[in-house]
Order: structure tokens, then sequence, then C-alpha cells
């Protein structure tokens, strides 16, 4: 293991750990983390140990999304700048940056392969971000060589389903805070998982176009997910899992929605959210398409 540091394309101050199989490789795998989370979960040190054994690196890094609360450091024109950021405060547009940012350093680093795997709002941040490259016509795309998409969420529907008939209330709370200049203050404890700002709940409730491509069974298209032209893989669980149906019928939704000829979408039969104590199924899984 060995940490980096480096900077997201709009100067923010990130920092990572790569893991090192003990062949000297040009392949990468590149892990994007979801809500409240980091890069030091016991899931990210199985999936690397299987990729390293497979001659694969595995990076994994903290983006400015990470942890509850937090403030993350910007250099502009030599000067830093202290910024509020975390799971509560985050844009999730902003995440372009920071995945940007990386794969840049593991280029800098000599990587040539670079496989993007997403966890959670990790997945959204991925998906989103590789639209916004290949709309640019961006050269990096290049380099990345397969996508991973672990519990990828449904955010404004999930966000509707949990709330109920509460949803239009919190919105039209949230604007008149908006309206206030008070978009910093957090949002009541039952509008949202986790504590989250005015600004962050807006986000994800209403200013969502750019991020609302997970429409599952609404969406028979499902055009950023079909636009992702390199090899897709895509899991969920069925307990406790943050989607909608049942995982089997998810299954089956995504798979006849997405034309991807190197597709592969299932689920891990008794893994949560998070896939805990599932970690080695799925790190076997993964290695094994990466492999094909």
């Amino acid at each position: 293991m060995k940490k980096i540091n480096f900077l997201a394309t709009d100067g923010v101050a990130l920092n990572g750990i790569i893991y090192e199989s003990k062949q000297n490789t040009k392949r990468i795998l590149l892990a994007i983390h979801g809500l409240t989370s980091n890069c030091l979960k016991e899931r990210d040190e199985i999936i690397a140990r299987k990729v390293n054994d497979a001659e694969i690196d595995y990076c994994c890094f903290n983006n400015r999304g990470s942890e509850l609360a937090q403030y993350i450091r910007k250099k502009i024109e030599g000067k830093d700048e202290q910024k509020l950021a975390g799971t509560s405060y985050e844009d999730v547009l902003e995440s372009y940056e920071d995945i940007v940012g990386a794969i840049l350093k593991l280029k800098e680093l000599g990587y040539e392969d670079i496989y993007l795997q997403g966890h959670s709002l990790g997945c959204t941040k991925i998906v989103y971000t590789y639209h916004e490259l290949k709309e640019e016509k961006d050269d990096i795309l290049k380099n990345i060589k397969g996508v991973i998409l672990l519990s990828l969420v449904d955010i404004p529907g999930t966000l509707k389903a949990y709330l109920g008939d509460k949803f239009e209330e919190y919105v039209i709370l949230a604007e008149n805070k908006e309206r206030e200049g008070k978009q910093l203050e957090l949002m009541p404890k039952e509008a949202f998982i986790h504590p989250v700002s005015v600004k962050t709940f807006l986000r994800y409730a209403r200013d969502n176009k750019e991020i609302d491509f997970a429409k599952f069974g609404e969406d028979t298209e499902l055009k950023k997910l079909n636009n992702i032209e390199v090899p897709l893989f895509m899991r969920w669980g069925n307990v406790k899992e943050m989607i909608i149906q049942p995982a089997d019928e998810l299954v089956n939704i995504v798979s006849n929605s997405i034309t991807n000829p190197h597709k592969d979408i299932d689920y891990i039969d008794g893994s949560n959210h998070g896939y805990e104590g599932k970690e080695e199924e799925l790190a076997e899984q993964i290695v094994a398409f990466i492999k094909r």
C-alpha cells in the first residue's frame, strides 16, 4: 500500500491509497465510494487483494463527499481556500472534477488501463463523469477499459418513495430556505437518510436532470447507462438494498434495457447494500469480469 496525494481538476486537494500487486502492472481499478464513506473499508481491502492476485493494482480515494461533513482545501492561483463539503454539503456534479483528477494522477503514475468501480452514489458519479467525458470527446476515455457499478441507486425515485406524501412539502421548505440564502442549513432529519443541507437536498430532489438516469421500470432506454461503450458490470444485493423493486425483477428490467454486448448484470443473494459478509464473492465476480 502507498498513499497518494493529488488535486481534482478544480484544485481541491484529495488523497487515497494504492494497493500494489506483486507484478509491475499498468492496469488499475479505481474505486469511487458512496455517501458518508471513505477509502478505508474492509470491502476495499478484500477486492484489492483479489485484483492484486490477478496482477491488477487497486486505488481508492476520499472524494469531496467523504464522511458526513468536512472542510476541503481548494488551491486557486497559489492560495488555499476552505470549502464546506462531505455528504451533507456536496454537489454530486463536482464529482467529475474528483474522478478526472484521480484518472490523470494514475496516468501520471504510468497506468494505462483503468477500470472504474463505484458503490451506491459512487456509481452515479461514474456514470455522470463518463457521459461528460464522451460529450467532451476527452482523450482519457481511451484509458477506461471497463465500468463496475455496485448498487446503483435511483436517487430521485428512491427519495420520493422514502418521503412519500411529504416529498413536495420538503421541497417547498428547501426552496423557501434557498430564497432566504440559507442553502447550507440542514434539512429536518426526516428529510434524508443522513444529515443533509438544503443545497444538497435540492440537487437530489429538484435539480437532478444530470443524475436522474436510473429510472428502473420507468425508462426502458436508460440512455446514459447505454452510453457506456466499454464492458459493464452491475450488481445489487437483495437484503436491505436501496432499491424499489425486488432484486431479481430489477436485474431483469436492467438486463433487458441495456444493449451493451459486454454486460454482466446480476445480484448477489443474501447481500445487503454494503455487501457485508459477501465481499469475497463480489470480489471474485469482479475479477472474473475483468479477466473476460
